[in-house]
């Protein structure tokens, strides 16, 4: 029988591509967004998407009855680094506070799985890399402690009701739907891939480098860039896993490879054959100096085979995405 999920904040970036790829394998799919931060045309025809903040308990539990969901992917969240240093206790509302209202409907609702939109910032500044999944959670900023604690809520509520979940931990999402169906919308974005390719389209004037004094070879910031059409085929399997072996997982999710700033710099003005304006500037707060995933768990539990494990690639989609955006 086909299975319902409901995805919450299925209209965002990640999300998106999630909702893409449940339907390419086979379930149906309900879209749960306040569109705050996600795009009403990013869902596609014929998805029911429900406009409602996820606080909404009422609202939630009302759309798991009448669509007769028997999961949840839970992505809905903030996501800035910067902002949550500064205004941490909205992230610690809209993170972990809002989540927690979530689960307590899925227990009530009776659903069976949740698998929940995590971060490779739990783990902080890593002194070890690549970063496995027994390596210690000592986030250093309150974005990474709230995805952290809600973690432990999923854990502990798993334990006590009768409800398995999983946790993917990501490291850098980047890219777009190389059908060019999806992609990253946000006006304010952060993510340097995005950011540099709305320059390199003539939508931003410049770039800002922050921090080249980090103890790494180029002295900028090394991070593990995944394709983001990779990731969300990620989430299917193991959602799907989770239902058929009823156990918990937890998962990094990246290449286990890593590149720098100036790296990917380069690497989108070589793919756009032209050269963006690049300014160096201080570091920003609750950057550390480099993470990329250990990501064997994944590929040997779950047969996960990344098909965009190239960085030109991901460049090329998110630049692509960009040429198509008014």
């Amino acid at each position: 029988m086909t299975q319902t999920v409901l995805i919450t904040g299925g209209a965002g970036y990640i999300g998106s591509h999630a909702v893409l790829a449940f339907l390419k394998a086979g379930w149906r799919v309900v879209v749960f967004d306040d569109l705050s931060t996600g795009f009403k045309h990013l869902v596609p025809t014929g998805v029911p998407l429900v406009v409602e903040n996820l606080s909404n308990t009422k609202a939630v539990a009302k759309a798991l009855q009448d669509y007769h969901c028997s999961a949840v992917v839970h992505f809905a969240g903030s996501i800035v680094v910067p902002e949550s240093v500064t205004n941490p206790l909205f992230y610690y509302y809209n993170n972990s506070s809002i989540s927690r209202g979530l689960f307590q409907v899925c227990v009530e609702q009776n659903i069976k799985a949740v698998l929940f939109s995590s971060t490779a910032a739990v783990y902080g500044d890593a002194k070890i890399n690549p970063i496995t999944e027994q390596s210690p959670t000592v986030p250093i900023n309150p974005y990474g402690t709230s995805k952290l604690v809600t973690e432990y809520m999923l854990r502990d509520a798993a334990a006590a009701h009768d409800f398995n979940y999983g946790i993917l931990r990501y490291f850098n999402v980047a890219g777009a739907d190389p059908e060019r169906r999806t992609g990253q919308c946000s006006k304010a974005a952060t993510h340097l891939i995005k950011v540099a390719s709305e320059v390199a389209s003539g939508k931003r004037p410049q770039i800002s480098v922050f921090g080249t004094d980090y103890d790494t070879p180029d002295g900028t910031c090394i991070r593990d860039y995944i394709h983001v059409s990779d990731l969300a085929h990620a989430h299917v399997l193991t959602l799907e896993h989770i239902l058929k072996t009823q156990q918990n997982v937890t998962f990094n999710c990246g290449y286990g490879h890593g590149y720098s700033v100036k790296e990917v710099l380069n690497t989108v003005q070589k793919v756009a054959g032209k050269s963006i304006t690049i300014v160096e500037t201080d570091r920003r707060l609750g950057d550390p100096p480099a993470l990329v995933a250990d990501s064997t768990l994944i590929r040997t539990t779950l047969n996960w085979q990344p098909q965009h494990d190239n960085l030109e690639f991901i460049v090329q989609t998110a630049l692509a995405w960009e040429a198509g955006l008014v």
